[in-house]
């Protein structure tokens, strides 16, 4: 039997999708810059602290979105994608409001924890896509919606810098403050959840919805639904891989640049939007056309073996230009991810496109709970005092020895032009 063509849908509900995405990395992208400096001011600790302390919240934003990543995976295949994602935005929104309020460090912690369970729907985003998106269109797709991501990594880190550190240039003196770009982030998020409800149709027909099931839709369930198929299982424990490497990012870029190179928030924003930049044109401009003349396979290869070399690279220089001159080449790390979600979307059911991206998503965020802990102990021992100041970029070391072993895994990846099936990784009649 020839696969059901996917549903049409309206121009303003993809591009809502495609805003939601950009607005869930604006809304982490925001506070990079702030988030670190804002537990320092509670701890009024040392950076080695408050290493630690930003690895602790990152692991508990990561253990939030591996809970609850299934969990609205499941129920997107049951009740439909449309009032996940908007139920998602609204929890956002209402929880940055939360978290600018906060009167001290723990109830911060409680924010951070509430921003993991609603932000896990980007897995509901995807499955979106992939609802209305031909098999052969979706790495394209899904390269888009990387450059959403990017986008947001542009504007994000670099407002989130000035909103925090201020902005003195000229005539313009604006003083910063911690607490703005969460209210900056939960503005948006709210505006986005009431335009959605007037733009965003379902996606997921009836008839292709399966009941809610708490088997499947929790971190176990999830993990024996990806074991089903060899190929799948692969390729989410690379996925899982390059994500715990660039959690090495938002744990540890604010400390490390500003201890090795002496950057404040403004600095650092302005350097992460450089590599928001980078990444859109990578993902956004250069997937597609290289994915058409290489196939996917060669171009999941590319991707991976630039990101390695970028790791290397930002763990190794000694001066901030060089850092700077690096990113380019860890830019096109940005070709790996769209391949990875292309190749598994090829391998499962249509119905289960849901319950692949919230299993994939508790996959990640299991690496997400630990890399922050261990990203940031990392950090914090090599900040010590005493402690030569060249090893200070031992983190991005270990996320490149991540990088490496995910080039092992991607010599075992099968090339997928056609639908195949999650229990045997064979093609389906057509």
């Amino acid at each position: 039997m020839s696969e059901t063509p996917p549903p049409p849908v309206k121009t303003a509900a993809a591009a809502f999708i495609l805003v939601t995405v950009f607005l869930d990395m604006l809304s982490i992208g925001v506070i990079i810059p702030v988030l670190p400096r804002l537990i320092l001011s509670f701890l009024h600790g040392s950076v080695s602290d408050a290493g630690l302390w930003t690895g602790i919240f990152g692991g508990a934003w990561g253990l939030a979105q591996f809970i609850f990543s299934p969990i609205q995976g499941g129920l997107s295949d049951s009740i439909g994608r449309r009032p996940v994602v908007l139920a998602s935005n609204f929890g956002t929104g209402l929880d940055f409001i939360f978290m600018a309020l906060a009167p001290g460090l723990w109830w911060l912690l409680v924010g951070r924890i509430i921003s993991g369970m609603t932000s896990a729907s980007i897995s509901t985003a995807y499955a979106y896509m992939s609802d209305v998106t031909p098999p052969e269109k979706r790495a394209g797709v899904y390269g888009l919606m990387g450059a959403a991501f990017g986008v947001g990594f542009v504007i994000g880190p670099s407002l989130g810098g000035i909103l925090g550190g201020g902005l003195h240039w000229g005539p313009i003196q604006f003083t910063g403050d911690h607490h703005y770009p969460f209210f900056f982030a939960a503005a948006l998020s709210l505006c986005n959840f009431l335009y959605g409800l007037f733009v965003l149709p379902e996606s997921l027909p009836k008839d292709k919805r399966k009941p809610f099931n708490i088997r499947t839709a929790n971190p176990l369930g999830a993990f024996r639904f990806l074991a089903r198929s060899a190929q799948v299982m692969r390729l989410s424990v690379m996925y899982f891989l390059l994500m715990f490497g660039q959690s090495v990012f938002p744990t540890t870029m604010v400390l490390y640049a500003g201890y090795r190179f002496g950057w404040g928030p403004t600095e650092v924003g302005l350097m992460l939007a450089v590599v928001g930049i980078m990444s859109a044109v990578v993902q956004g401009g250069l997937t597609g056309p290289i994915v058409k003349a290489v196939g996917e396979r060669k171009a999941l290869y590319i991707g991976v073996v630039a990101s390695l070399i970028g790791y290397l690279g930002y763990a190794l220089s000694p001066n901030w230009m060089i850092f700077v001159a690096v990113i380019p080449i860890g830019a096109l790390g940005g070709l790996a991810m769209p391949n990875i979600q292309s190749l598994m979307s090829s391998k499962v059911d249509p119905k289960e496109q849901g319950t692949l991206q919230g299993a994939n998503m508790s996959l990640t965020t299991m690496g997400n709970i630990v890399a922050p802990l261990i990203f940031g102990y990392v950090l914090s021992v090599v900040t010590r005092p005493g402690v030569a100041l060249v090893y200070s970029g031992t983190a991005f070391l270990l996320a490149a020895f991540c990088t490496l072993l995910c080039l092992w895994l991607a010599t075992g990846v099968k090339q997928s032009l056609k639908m195949e099936s999650a229990y045997g990784d064979t093609p389906k009649a057509g």
